[in-house]
């Protein structure tokens, strides 16, 4: 592609939740927005205005179940199942009620209730402090445009027709948007809003097309003609790159390229030193889906299986059997390789079934994870015996999140025990030596390592929160993203400590999050100790290049001069020079 001469060349920063680089001719989508007028009604036109309603739900309904059925054909089952919340909002009695309240009590037109009706309903949704929530507004607008559709006859044809090689840009995507574009023909995804587990996010992973969201207001300036550019690795847009921009990325784009095609035959090579310092190189893990991909990549297991995505992406609680078949089929396929199941790492109300939490302002300082299923016994007892039941294999592994004092691990393992002797009870086979792990990700955590490392089996670093709540800082806010530093001296101090408090109880730590996954940390999470890196499927031959390209002796000296430096640009700058 050639660069377009343009003096409306800008960069905006976002979220980058799909890794990769493209370019290309952006494709504009707006929300097809349909104009309805407000009509006053008699009341004898009342029930008639509510069976076309109706009529319209029962027609909606069908076309969401046709595209998730067509979904299941082109992605991941578990991507099909994301569309489970567009049909949960047509059995919603407060969105239908109000719609309703719009015909019989105010007697006016149904076409004007359900766009009134929409409104509203979004607008409480958006008022809400939970993120997960107030992303669910891109599934309510979208029921709603749809009604709309089907009530004036304007239905959109579930194809779409555009030339191949564009970037789409919105201002959100909703997953039957998203399902009805041609995968073959679109290069990358950019959207206004959205976060790592938006839908677009989960659509951009499971495409593996490289996506930026929570770009604020990008789609506004996009004109007929723009070209665009975006890293879905560092959450960069580029609008009308220039020659030099496209040449740099380019580059990028190539070198990663040519270095994941070379890095195939490391699949079956261990992960070791040139002086024979082994880790052990697992992978991240949000359901059975990702199983061949750590399979193709040469991943040691799964080092962190996010149960929660399990629920997220169907919006719902899973049973007990439900989870424990999932963890079932996932421990079998990778045995006996380790797989580890952090219990539901949730907060405020991101909740389903009967556990609800309060309205909080600060969700991310509140009653979530581990604090939330210690509040949920029964809930979080289920959850453990799913996990036990799978354990048979001998390979699962189970890691409690967000832990912040020891007194949360002896509740946990109070209510794990309870849960062993239920399925005893009832002569269920488990394994009764299952090891316990720990997340660190709150410096509490850190600092009180050397007494939560007495009562687990492992440690855990989840580098993405730690160095969120050590620096005080949110990553998403692109304004003070500055702050947000892996090798940030604090940081690595918090690291260093947990380290030494594992390796002194004589238990292993590992650490995951995107610092785990950058090649140019191996070098130093080595010399400091890890046990253990657990990374996206396709970071793991990357990781272990790095790892197989290095001696241990260099990688100890680079963590010992790392822990005297004062700045993180200091520290960078030392993995940068052995890495060269």
């Amino acid at each position: 592609m050639s660069a377009v001469a343009n003096s409306r060349n800008r960069t905006f920063h976002g979220i980058g939740v799909s890794p990769g680089v493209a370019a290309g001719p952006a494709l504009l989508l707006f929300p097809d927005v349909l104009q309805v007028s407000e009509r006053s009604i008699q009341a004898a036109d009342v029930p008639g205005e509510i069976v076309r309603f109706e009529d319209a739900l029962i027609e909606t309904r069908g076309q969401i179940q046709q595209i998730q059925d067509a979904m299941s054909g082109q992605t991941r089952a578990q991507d099909a199942s994301i569309l489970d919340a567009h049909l949960m909002v047509l059995d919603d009695r407060t969105f239908i009620e109000e719609v309703i309240g719009w015909v019989r009590e105010k007697l006016r037109n149904i076409e004007y209730a359900v766009q009134e009706g929409t409104n509203k309903y979004a607008s409480v949704l958006e008022a809400v402090e939970d993120d997960y929530l107030r992303e669910r507004v891109a599934d309510v607008r979208d029921v709603g445009r749809r009604i709309l559709r089907n009530l004036t006859g304007r239905a959109a044809d579930s194809t779409f027709s555009m030339a191949a090689g564009h970037l789409i840009v919105a201002h959100d995507l909703a997953p039957s948007e998203t399902a009805s574009l041609p995968k073959d023909k679109i290069l990358g995804f950019a959207t206004d809003l959205g976060s790592p587990t938006s839908h677009t996010a989960v659509m951009a992973r499971a495409l593996e097309l490289p996506a930026v969201v929570g770009l604020h207001d990008v789609s506004r300036h996009i004109h007929p003609g723009d070209h665009v550019l975006i890293d879905g690795n560092k959450g960069v847009f580029i609008l009308n790159p220039d020659e030099e921009q496209l040449k740099t990325y380019g580059k990028l784009a190539e070198v990663r390229r040519s270095i994941e095609a070379g890095l195939v035959n490391l699949q079956h090579e261990p992960a070791i030193t040139k002086d024979g310092r082994a880790i052990v190189l697992a992978a991240n893990a949000e359901g059975p889906e990702d199983v061949d991909a750590i399979l193709q990549y040469g991943a040691r297991g799964i080092g962190l299986l996010r149960s929660e995505f399990l629920h997220l992406t169907r919006n719902r609680l899973l049973s007990e059997e439900e989870q424990g078949d999932v963890y079932t089929r996932i421990a079998a396929r990778l045995a006996p390789d380790p797989v580890i199941i952090r219990t539901l790492d949730l907060g405020g109300d991101k909740f389903f079934g009967d556990v609800r939490g309060a309205k909080e302002l600060n969700p991310f300082l509140g009653l979530r994870s581990i604090r939330l299923s210690l509040r949920h016994p029964d809930y979080f007892k289920q959850q453990l015996r799913a996990i036990l039941r799978a354990s048979v294999h001998g390979n699962v592994r189970l890691m409690y999140p967000m832990i912040s004092s020891v007194g949360e691990i002896l509740q946990a393992n109070q209510h794990l025990r309870d849960a062993m002797g239920e399925l005893t009870s009832i002569g269920v086979v488990f394994d009764r030596d299952i090891q316990i792990g720990a997340m660190i990700e709150v410096p509490a955590a850190a600092l009180a390592a050397h007494i939560i490392a007495k009562h687990v089996d492992f440690l855990s670093i989840g580098t993405n929160d730690l160095i969120q709540y050590t620096m005080a800082v949110d990553r998403g806010n692109e304004r003070v993203a500055y702050l947000y530093e892996p090798t940030h001296p604090s940081v690595l101090a918090l690291i260093d400590m947990t380290v030494k408090a594992a390796h002194a109880q004589g238990i292993w730590v590992g650490l995951c999050g995107q610092m785990a996954a950058d090649p140019l940390m191996t070098a130093l999470l080595l010399g400091l100790g890890i046990d253990e890196l657990s990374v996206s499927p396709r970071a793991v031959p990357l990781v272990k290049d790095a790892l197989r390209s290095l001696h241990f002796g260099q990688a100890s000296e680079l963590a010992r001069e790392a822990l005297a430096c004062e700045t993180a640009d200091e520290v960078l700058e030392k993995c940068r020079r052995l890495t060269r």
